[in-house]
This record gives C-alpha cells, structure tokens and sequence, in this order.
C-alpha cells in the first residue's frame, strides 16, 4: 500500500535541470544507519526497509541520484512519472514523500563547502529511493496485494520483480529486457487499458455521457421515432457534434441498429440491435464506474507475474477469462524464453464456468496429462448434497447414469450402494470413491486436461455441447467446459506425431481410461477481468459474475 504524506513535486521536475553542469566533487556515500534512521523517521516507510538495505547495500551505499555530485536526469523522470501516476490509475498525492522543490533549491544554493551540504545530498537520495519503491511497488505489483486479502480469491501464481533490481535498470547500472528504464508497464492488455482509461477520463472531463431515459417507451428498435434516439446516438458516440435540428438524428435507422448491436456485443448483452431491458440498464452505467472499472481491472494486470511462462516451459499458456466466457492460448513462435511480449494468439474458444455458488477458482497452475475417455471422480460436496438424495429416492440412480462406487485404493474394488448406509454420508465421511465410467455420456466428455490442484479444477469436454450457445455460461460445478476440446488436444500434442487427430478420436471413445503425459507442462491462467481491450481496439466489459470487482473496489479505493 501507498504512502500519503503531502507535499508537491510538480514544480520539482523543473528545479532538477538547473542542477546540472557543477564542477566535480567527491563521490558521497550514506550507511546503512543512515538508511535505518531515515526510515524510523517515515514509519510509512517500514514495507520497504528491506528494498532499501538490499538496493544500497548492493552498491556498497554510494549515492544512487547523484553522478559527479549531480543529479541524474532520471530524478526528473521519476518525479514526472509521479506528477502523471493518474493516468496509472493511482494517485500522485500517495507518493509524494517530500518537498523536493524545495530540497533541490537548497542544494543548489548552498556552497560547496558547507558541512551540511552533504546531509542534504544524503536526505534526497534517501527520499528519492524511497519514493521510487513506494511508487514502483504499486505500479509492477499493486496497491493491494491479493495474497494478503482472502476474500479477493486470487491464487494466481505471484509477480515476483525484484525492485531494487528494477531501479538498478533505471539507473542504467543493469541491462534488462523488461522495461523498467522507461517506467513503463509490463504487459500490453495493461497498456490497452491504460490508454482508454485516458479516453474516459478525457470524456469525464467534458461532462460525459448522458443517460438515455425511453419516457413512454419501453424500448426503442429501428423504425421508431423518438427524442430518446437522439440521446441513444450521443451515449454511443459521445465525441460526435450532433445537430438537434436534424429530424434524421430522431430517426432509429440501420446505422444506429448496427451501432446498438456492436455495443451490445462488446458488453455480452444479446445483440438484437433493441434498446431497452439490460440493453438500456447498461447504456446507464455512470461514466465514473466504468473508469473504476478499468483502474481495478489495469490493478489485476499488475499481479500479473512479469514473465508470462516460465523459462523451463513450453513459451506458450491457456488464459481463461471467466466473464468472458472465453479461452485463448498464446504462443511465443520463436519459443523464446529470453523474449517477452512476444506472445500471439493462436486459438480461442467458448467455455463454460461455474455457478455462482461453484465460483471457478482464480488461480495458475501447468498442465501436465490429457486423458482420454476419463472416468468423473465425483468431488464429496457432490455426493453429498446431489448424489445421495438421488440415491435414497432411486437405488437404480447410478446404474441408469453410468456410476459405481469403488474403494480409494489401487485396486478399485466395486462397493455395493445397498452396504453404504447413505442417511449418515457426507462430505468428509465418505470412505469410498463414487465415479462415473467412461462414456458418451459421462459429466467430463470424453477428455480432460489435468493440472492436478488443491480445488479439483480442470478443463474438460462436456456431452451438453448446445449449452455454447447461451450468452452467459456460467453452468459448472468450478470446472471449466470446452468448446472445442479435440482442437486443444490437437495443439498439446502436436509434438507427439502418433497422437494425430484420428487416434484421439477414436481413443476417446474406446472406452478404456488413457492417460498422455505432454513432453513440456503448459501454463494455464484462469483469471478474471471484466473489462479489457481486443484484438481490434474495441473495450469490452463484462458483469461481475462473482462479485470479485466490488470487493477489490473496496480495497482499491477505500
């Protein structure tokens, strides 16, 4: 989290050129009681006293923003950057640890010789340090730290930037082929998010949007006249000059139906190209909490790990977004571990998610096996609360779906259902393993990919294929169902030329479990962001399926 002292660096910026261009003096160097006590003096500070030893501690404690005894032109970089933090989403007041004007006019003033001069130099390194590492903590990884926050439910693997490496970069004492000497973001759905939340804010600044009211109404289609048709064109295109004396613009012709459908598209709303119902309820969104939107969502990116895919694996990943109802895989076609941001969509396709009450998790994980007509390990929650009412009403229930009951070890011997007395089944007494065989209609499909965790969560075919045509896909028990499973399973094991598409065709359906081991674990991300910037430029937003954004609001802003 973000300090919050006052004190202005606007001015700063342009105090740092007027100390260029002194004659030399010696090379000053602070200690780490220094450090220490500068610290104990900002208990603010306290998160990044560690940084703080390591970064001087690694240059032996010589002065960081000083070269000849003159500032480096990062200093004016830096306190740029922090001037501007808005368009990051972030507040520049969080990170304005001293009144640097008027320290550098101090410095400059003050002769040479003077015994206190050094004990100045030594203050505004300290606090430009400090400064940088409040500030680049929350912009590589975050104002809030969802490790630290249970109920945001993100189990993503973490960003681990090292900081004081990053400032070595910036101070041109390290190479890196991240882009931390720009102060620049580290991935591009960031940086797309980040130039429309300029373009919202832009809008805030001239009023806005304006809110679409239908009078007598109940929705608006091509065809109809009204005065709301003429607001409906200003919510869609707030930037255009619209004549009010234009009868046309009161007119709902194919144009504006075309312009409703692409809206409703990029917002998941069913594209009938009729304003009214959630269409309307959309359209209303204040402007403020779509900027809001996008502040939280750019926050998610900045827990993003830096590097997407880990050096020891395949250079590509699976990222599933939940309320997009989507998954994409990325590859790196060079498989380059040293490139970053290379990566380039090589296939998407619909998903299905969990209910509500069976949230997906948020989490990262490398899958490791795809198998072939899977048996379904039915999870406890399931046996207890769905399995065994189904069982007590009818004995035949788990021969009519394909079911057995078999005991936990290697040997799966069969149970019989009438031995178990299932009044006193549940969750976390059930001693054996309920599973379903293999088969057309098995709750799997007839493949899943595996990437064992602690949730039980994998993607998987499904036998309700007509269920991807519905808008919103939220019908799971946490799993993820796929649209296209065989192109997926076509990719992972493109490396393995006796598994092409026939044979995993004809080994899903054989009826017999296989298990296919892939060469290199892939990454996969299931994430969630509600709102973020496609392929052709276009913002899209989604609801809050779980919740997860008014929480992380809560966190954001409170």
């Amino acid at each position: 989290m973000s300090c919050n002292q006052s004190s202005d660096t606007t001015t700063a910026t342009n105090s740092v050129s007027g100390l260029f261009g002194k004659d030399e003096l010696p090379q000053a160097k602070t200690d780490s009681l220094e450090v220490l006590q500068y610290i104990s003096k900002n208990p603010d500070l306290g998160e990044y006293e560690e940084l703080m030893f390591k970064f001087y501690g690694d240059r032996d404690y010589r002065l960081a923003w000083f070269h000849d005894n003159e500032l480096v032109p990062q200093t004016e970089k830096l306190l740029s950057t922090i001037d501007h933090a808005s368009k990051e989403g972030l507040n520049p007041k969080n990170y304005r640890l001293a009144d640097y004007d008027s320290m550098f006019k101090r410095y400059e003033e003050m002769d040479e010789q003077d015994s206190t001069r050094l004990d100045l130099q030594k203050q505004i390194d300290l606090a430009l340090t400090a400064t940088y590492f409040n500030y680049a903590s929350d912009f590589y990884r975050g104002r809030v730290s969802p490790q630290a926050e249970d109920n945001l439910h993100w189990d993503v693997r973490r960003n681990k930037i090292k900081l004081h490496k990053a400032l070595q970069t910036i101070l041109k004492e390290r190479d890196s082929t991240y882009p931390y000497y720009e102060f620049e973001a580290l991935h591009d759905g960031y940086v797309k998010l980040r130039d429309a939340l300029a373009k919202y804010q832009a809008l805030q600044e001239k009023g806005g949007w304006p809110k679409v009211e239908l009078g007598s109404n109940k929705m608006l289609q091509k065809g109809d006249s009204a005065q709301a048709v003429l607001t409906i064109r200003k919510r869609l295109d707030p930037e255009q000059d619209l004549n009010a004396e234009d009868k046309k613009l009161y007119y709902f012709d194919d144009n504006l139906q075309q312009q409703v459908k692409k809206f409703q598209r990029l917002h998941g709303l069913e594209q009938d190209g009729v304003v009214g119902g959630n269409t309307l309820t959309t359209m209303n969104v204040p402007l403020e909490d779509r900027i809001n939107q996008i502040m939280i969502n750019m926050e998610r990116w900045r827990w993003i790990p830096k590097r997407m895919v880990p050096k020891k694996l395949d250079q590509k990943y699976i990222w599933v977004n939940i309320p997009e109802y989507k998954l994409y895989i990325y590859e790196d076609p060079d498989n380059d571990p040293e490139a970053e941001r290379k990566y380039k969509k090589v296939m998407d396709m619909r998903v299905i998610v969990g209910k509500t009450m069976h949230s997906t998790p948020i989490f990262s994980d490398k899958v490791q096996y795809v198998v072939m007509a899977p048996y379904w390990n039915m999870p406890g929650s399931i046996v207890e609360n769905e399995a065994k009412p189904a069982i007590m009403r009818d004995p035949n229930w788990l021969v009519r779906n394909n079911m057995e009951i078999v005991t936990r070890d290697k040997a799966n011997n069969p149970v019989s259902p009438s031995s178990i007395d299932w009044s006193g089944v549940t969750a976390n007494n059930f001693p054996y393993l309920l599973r379903q065989k293999p088969g057309p209609k098995n709750s799997l499909g007839m493949i899943k990919f595996l990437f064992p965790n602690e949730y039980s969560v994998y993607l998987h075919d499904t036998p309700a294929d007509a269920l991807f045509n519905q808008r919103e896909r939220d019908f799971s028990h946490g799993c993820v169902r796929l649209e296209k499973p065989v192109e997926l399973a076509k990719y992972l094991l493109k490396d393995m030329p006796e598994w092409d598409e026939n044979k995993i065709r004809t080994t899903m359906q054989g009826g017999k479990e296989e298990w296919v081991t892939l060469p290199k674990n892939v990454q996969v991300y299931i994430v969630y962001f509600t709102t973020w910037v496609d392929e052709d430029g276009n913002l899209n937003f989604r609801e809050d399926l779980y919740g997860h954004d008014k929480k992380l609001e809560q966190e954001y802003f409170g």
